[in-house]
């Protein structure tokens, strides 16, 4: 027989846990509850639930005193009152905690608006939903808060033209974030759209190694060639290919020659990503825009894009140490980040964000990977992530996957991926305040690549 609600109590020997012997029903997993001992108040987050006994587990959020939450002070107790949270303690959460970005709907009773931390994207953000679970306008809605409400400017690596839009606004868009949206600088860098800034890398501004890469060159296989273009660091550091290659192809010197029938045969004077005289992609960025849109998915072929993204990730990286914060996105980050990429240009953009996973964020290059498939994302990276925002997921083994990485995130929240609806989201890690099921808000910027309907009659 369930314990009436009104009878409740728990139990916490350390202070950080607590537990609710059962059969306990009214409480769900994700629920924040208020603990009563008689003494004192805490806020509390039901976290586990047993489902042969019914008991519940969860942690300690704050202590509530005075009108404030303290979240450094929890204490412990032999048996306190539980009961359902109300909608004062959920402002002194987000209060406490400093929760601003409002970005949806709690679906948790209460219910009240879902907010995040906007200090608390200086740590990387994993963001994952199967095709047709709305993640990609739910992202949008996410970034045009921290666009309008912060001073982080925001990098977007976008393959499919998804966020070309976020510069304008929808017809009638009012309210504190669409007036700050109207203020912000914005720029959208496309290959080959008339009247937009376009998207161009710059070959002589790139490292020697990604140079190589570009070149389809290996240090050992093709150890000739490649110690020619070390001895060309000088002429490559200061001349684009274009001007270089007449040089290369009237040499006496067969190394040369060869180096230029490479480029040649490579069609990589054909590709339009070079920038030539144009600004560069890196140029741009450098000047810290509130936000800037990288449209990779212009480009006609696929190497194109990953060397526009490793021309901007290694000069991020080459001057990490002014310490100039940046938020990366990168939209469908299994196009960058996957260990099955093989090719040269590929493997170096993959192991520049493997680097920047692991040592960037001390330097405030900080990252936000999306993809539909977290199990095509390499694990290296996905490990370094503190925040969490899943949304729609049916596939048993990315599920299994993201409760094995994010241990902050509770397997009964998790679990509830498969019936989520369109525009539903778990977000659990630094940058909530606890984990929450949300309903998103909706966009103030139009989605640039939304679904073609299907033809009726």
């Amino acid at each position: 027989m369930d314990v009436p609600l009104d009878r409740v109590t728990a139990r916490s020997d350390d202070g950080r846990s607590f537990h609710i012997p059962g059969p306990v029903d009214g409480f769900v997993v994700g629920a924040l509850v208020v603990i009563d001992d008689g003494e004192r108040r805490q806020l509390g987050l039901v976290e586990q639930r047993d489902d042969e006994r019914g008991h519940l587990r969860g942690r300690l959020l704050g202590l509530i005193a005075d009108g404030l939450l303290e979240t450094r002070a929890t204490l412990p107790f032999v048996a306190a009152s539980v009961a359902a949270v109300d909608p004062a303690s959920v402002d002194l959460l987000h209060a406490a905690t400093g929760a601003a970005l409002e970005v949806g709907t709690d679906l948790t009773p209460p219910g009240g608006p879902a907010k995040l931390l906007p200090h608390r994207f200086n740590r990387h953000t994993f963001w994952c939903g199967q095709s047709g679970s709305g993640k990609t306008y739910a992202l949008g809605v996410v970034l045009e808060q921290v666009i309008a409400h912060t001073a982080l400017p925001v990098v977007v690596f976008d393959p499919n033209s998804d966020f070309v839009r976020l510069g304008e606004l929808n017809p009638g868009a009012s309210g504190p974030t669409a007036d700050a949206l109207r203020e912000r600088d914005i720029r959208v860098l496309r290959p080959n759209v008339p009247g937009s800034e376009p998207l161009r890398a710059r070959f002589v501004g790139m490292p020697m190694a990604s140079k190589a890469a570009v070149l389809q060159l290996d240090p050992i296989a093709d150890r000739q060639e490649y110690n020619g273009l070390v001895h060309l660091r000088d002429a490559l550091d200061t001349t684009d290919l274009g001007a270089i290659l007449p040089t290369l192809g009237s040499s006496d010197d067969p190394v040369k020659r060869e180096m230029a029938l490479r480029i040649e045969n490579l069609g990589l004077m054909e590709w339009e990503v070079w920038a030539g005289t144009e600004r560069a992609a890196t140029d741009v960025i450098d000047e810290r825009p509130d936000a800037t849109v990288l449209d990779l998915g212009g480009f006609s072929t696929p190497e194109q894009q990953l060397v526009v993204a490793l021309a901007v990730l290694d000069e991020l990286w080459a001057r990490r140490e002014e310490r100039r914060p940046v938020l990366l996105v990168i939209d469908e980050a299994h196009n960058l980040c996957s260990p099955q990429l093989d090719s040269p240009v590929a493997i170096a953009v993959r192991e520049r964000l493997v680097q920047i996973a692991a040592e960037g964020r001390k330097f405030g290059l900080w990252l936000l990977l999306s993809t539909q498939r977290p199990s095509k994302v390499h694990p290296g990276i996905i490990s370094q992530c503190d925040n969490l925002a899943l949304m729609k997921m049916s596939s048993p083994i990315d599920l299994e996957g993201l409760a094995t990485y994010f241990g902050y995130a509770p397997t009964g929240l998790i679990a509830r991926s498969p019936w989520f609806r369109q525009g539903e989201a778990l977000f659990a890690g630094g940058f909530v305040p606890a984990p929450t099921l949300l309903k998103m808000n909706s966009r103030v910027t139009p989605e640039g690549g939304v679904d073609v309907p299907v033809p009726l009659r």
